[in-house]
């Protein structure tokens, strides 16, 4: 007797996708147009598809679980030796059923493992998608923060406004295909099977043009240059992609057209900086006594506007200040935005004059290790690496 959980494989746990996906695999591997020249190929087919035909119901699996595969063919009321099916035919059933089959064909199941392209009815299977394009798009660094609409010039396959993508000279120089009848199809002879194909008269089209659309020269489509207004989101920045849907190429065969895929490139700015997210970076010269003495700052916005921007006194080099809400937008329209991160740069003085050196040197003398507390702490630190334990 013939154990059906060995059969495919499997644990007698196994639930019904792992009972499906090993008969897959075993009925492919077994199957008798794969092993022409292995005589038991047929046997080991008929058996594995009796253990799937059981095991995948659920009510025979429980009467062979108890009772053994006399019962669970009883229940399944099939006859005929020792496989359990009268013929190869009921053995081909099971497998269809498992690929998702169906019909006396099963074309659409032996399209995918024995190569065939499955060709339609009435020429709707013709019918193809237009190829998407991709294109870049260079942007300054404002346009990107605040958002633009730029015009484009592209040049896609278009549907022929002669033939309306028919591609023939009228609707009258369309005929029924003579040698698959219109249906797209015609049947062949495999092995054990009777498969369908394309019909290499019209290539599953189902029709066939008289004359032609002298425009388009049968194709249903014209290469043609057209302006498109592509509109730029606040916020976007280097690297993000938009989706123009149905700007790519017009379908065939009256498919649907391609997407236009707009690749976004941001120019740099020679002030602004903008890292991941949403804020935006800018660094502030400040002279030695600006510094020193505090000042106040009008710093431009990339938003357009200006900020008024407070400096203590004593503010040290590379010191960072954030003003809120004025870096980017946010791209997908939620209504807010980064900040702006101001980081303060000082500058040592340069090309002094003699009266300017005379009063650093004056003010010098006056320096206290109070007026450089980080200088003060790294001289410490100095003193007590190298003095003596």
């Amino acid at each position: 007797m013939a154990n059906y959980y060995q059969l495919l494989g499997i644990s007698r746990n196994a639930t019904q996708d792992e009972i499906k996906k090993a008969y897959r695999q075993s009925a492919l591997k077994n199957h008798p147009d794969r092993n022409p020249g292995d005589p038991e190929a047929e046997k080991r087919f008929k058996l594995i598809s009796e253990a799937y035909e059981v095991l995948s119901d659920e009510q025979k699996r429980q009467l062979y679980d108890q009772y053994g595969e006399e019962a669970a063919r009883g229940f399944a009321g099939a006859g005929g030796g020792h496989t359990g099916f009268a013929s190869m035919e009921e053995a081909l059933r099971t497998f269809m059923g498992a690929f998702g089959g169906g019909g006396s064909g099963g074309g659409s199941m032996f399209d995918s493992i024995f190569g065939f392209e499955g060709g339609g009815e009435g020429g709707d299977s013709f019918a193809r998608q237009g190829a998407s394009k991709k294109m870049s798009l260079s942007l300054e660094f404002e346009e990107a923060i605040r958002g633009v609409e730029k015009e484009v010039l592209l040049s896609n396959y278009a549907t022929c406004s002669r033939c309306s993508g028919l591609g023939a000279a009228s609707a009258d120089k369309i005929l029924s295909c003579k040698r698959c009848r219109g249906s797209g199809q015609i049947h062949q002879t495999r092995g054990f099977f009777s498969v369908t194909a394309p019909c290499p008269e019209c290539h599953g089209r189902g029709k066939t043009i008289s004359e032609f659309c002298p425009e388009c020269s049968g194709q249903g489509r014209i290469k043609k240059k057209e302006k498109l207004s592509i509109r730029i989101p606040a916020g976007i920045a280097d690297g993000m992609r938009i989706r123009m849907s149905g700007h790519g190429d017009a379908g065939e065969g009256g498919g649907p057209p391609g997407d236009l895929y707009v690749h976004i490139q941001v120019k740099p700015h020679e002030f602004f900086q903008r890292g991941e997210g949403d804020d935006i970076s800018l660094e502030l010269p400040l002279s030695f006594s600006e510094a020193a003495l505090g000042c106040s700052k009008t710093v431009p916005s990339p938003r357009g506007r200006s900020c008024r921007l407070t400096i203590p006194e004593g503010t040290q080099t590379h010191k960072l200040f954030r003003i809120r809400g004025e870096g980017a937008p946010d791209v997908n329209g939620r209504g807010i935005s980064g900040d702006l991160l101001v980081r303060v740069i000082v500058e040592t003085p340069v090309h002094l004059t003699a009266k300017q050196k005379e009063l650093l040197e004056s003010f010098s003398s006056l320096e206290t290790d109070q007026n450089s507390p980080r200088k003060r702490s790294f001289l410490d630190k100095l003193k007590s690496l190298f003095s003596p334990s």
